[in-house]
């Protein structure tokens, strides 16, 4: 087996929220700073950037998974993660059908850049992205299985877009696989405050919009960075495992 320690829940310059240092090469940088050799690029409503930062990855021994932080009808935020370019960009499609036909107010926003392997500047998304999909929790979590993905809510304790003060509660009829509690909280206080917790296996990112928030709180067990190892490491199957470190 396999140690990787990992950041699955990082944006890049695409989402108006992140700074504008969070390009691709600084990313991967900012990675191996903090040995961390799996990395998931999760801009909001978006995949666009992920090719680029793949190449900036490359010969680095940082693995990268295409991935989304997907906005649900309900205000619930998702990570939801691909082993392929191919299927992300399905569901971005999917996602973009979903969304409202609305323009980006930079002003009140901010940018949403497409940016090459070094960080240079080829695009703006002009399609807002802040913006909830018409998907639903459940009809998101279906999607994303059906293209052999995996979606786990994100910053589940966290007051806006988080699963727990939205709903008030984890949905029994959607088999989530895993929650993530945001980087404010710890697991213990996370269990203390919320006891319907304890039947998901939890992993922590940074939710990173700026460099310094790269973390890698979640170290895995497994045989190489795929989703299905990760399903494996989730569950402590086959000798998969993971823990936390924060």
């Amino acid at each position: 087996m396999n140690t990787f320690k990992a950041e699955l829940h990082i944006h890049t310059v695409l989402s108006p929220c992140a700074a504008v240092e969070m390009i691709p090469p600084l990313i991967i940088q900012a990675a191996l700073e903090k040995q961390i050799n799996l990395i998931a690029i999760t801009d909001h409503n978006c995949t666009d950037n992920i090719a680029s930062v793949i190449e900036a990855a490359k010969d680095t021994g940082i693995a990268v998974l295409p991935g989304m932080e997907l906005q649900t009808k309900e205000e619930i935020h998702s990570i939801c993660l691909f082993d392929t370019l191919d299927q992300a960009r399905a569901f971005q499609k999917l996602v973009f059908s979903s969304l409202p036909n609305i323009t980006n107010n930079v002003e009140l926003f901010g940018e949403q850049y497409v940016v090459d392997a070094s960080g240079d500047f080829i695009r703006r998304e002009e399609r807002m992205l802040l913006v909830s999909s018409s998907f639903s929790l459940t009809q998101a979590w279906q999607t994303v299985n059906e293209l052999g993905g995996i979606l786990i809510p994100a910053h589940i304790d966290r007051t806006i877009f988080g699963l727990l003060p939205v709903l008030g509660f984890v949905p029994q009829d959607i088999p989530l696989e895993a929650l993530e509690i945001s980087k404010r909280i710890s697991v213990k206080d996370a269990l203390r405050q919320y006891p319907q917790l304890k039947n998901y296996p939890l992993i922590q990112n940074g939710d990173v919009h700026q460099l310094e928030e790269v973390l890698g709180f979640t170290n895995f067990q497994m045989e190489k960075p795929s989703i299905t190892e990760i399903r494996k490491a989730l569950k402590n199957e086959n000798g998969r495992s993971f823990l936390l470190n924060s």
